[in-house]
Parts: C-alpha cells; sequence; structure tokens
C-alpha cells in the first residue's frame, strides 16, 4: 500500500493543475495548428503579426496549450508552463536548431519551427 499512497499523492498533482485549468483558476492561452507538422516534423508558434510582438511575445498566460489537428480533428497537443516554452525557444536559437518562417493571414505572422523531437530534450527546470 506505501507505493499506492505515493502513486496516489502523485496522480492528484496531475488532477490539480487540471482541476485550475478547468475553473480558470489558471491563465491558458490556446493555439491550434493545421495538418502541416505531421510532415515538418515541427510546432509553429508565433512571435509576431505585422511586425510586432505576438503570441508567445505577449501572452499574459502562464499555460501554453498547443492542439496538432488532422483533417480538422484534434488529435492531441502539447501542454507547456508559457515559462517553459519560451525559454525552449531562447535555448534552440542559440543552439541554433530553430528556424523562422512566415505564416497565417496574409503571411503577416512571424513564427518559429520548433523541432518537436526537441520540445522536451534535455529538460531542466
Amino acid at each position: 500500500m506505501k507505493k499506492f499512497d505515493l502513486d496516489l499523492k502523485f496522480g492528484q498533482m496531475g488532477e490539480k493543475f487540471v482541476e485550475d485549468l478547468q475553473n480558470g483558476n489558471t491563465m491558458i492561452e490556446v493555439k491550434t495548428e493545421r495538418d502541416i507538422w505531421k510532415t515538418t516534423g515541427n510546432i509553429a508558434v508565433e512571435i509576431r503579426c505585422s511586425g510586432k510582438p505576438s503570441g508567445i511575445s505577449t501572452t499574459g498566460s502562464a499555460i501554453w496549450i498547443h492542439l496538432l489537428s488532422d483533417n480538422d480533428k484534434i488529435v492531441g497537443g502539447y501542454i507547456f508552463s508559457v515559462d517553459y516554452l519560451k525559454q525552449k525557444i531562447i535555448d534552440l536559437k542559440k543552439e541554433g536548431k530553430l528556424k523562422m518562417t512566415m505564416g497565417g493571414d496574409f503571411n503577416a505572422s512571424q513564427m518559429v519551427l520548433i523541432p518537436r523531437e526537441e520540445l522536451f530534450k534535455d529538460y531542466r527546470t
């Protein structure tokens, strides 16, 4: 039973996290990405729009939910703390593993392309 108690406490941590999201106790930003992630191996995170900071650069949210769609259906995604995702972008840029592209409506959005295999590689707090 001792291991059960530890597993229960750990599981409750996740339940509390989701409960806070559901109850509006934590500000979240939700982005949904179209099918292209399947062929590029990247996720795209907006940093500017029309030359002005936007997206991850300006969010006031603590949590970033990045959903992935396939044929207009959500198939999965990622949940990040905004601080973690911002630091990951900085680290990948320093390592030369980050690409930038323009996209969105009228190609007005500047986005960073983050390789999915790099998202939690060498995780640190």
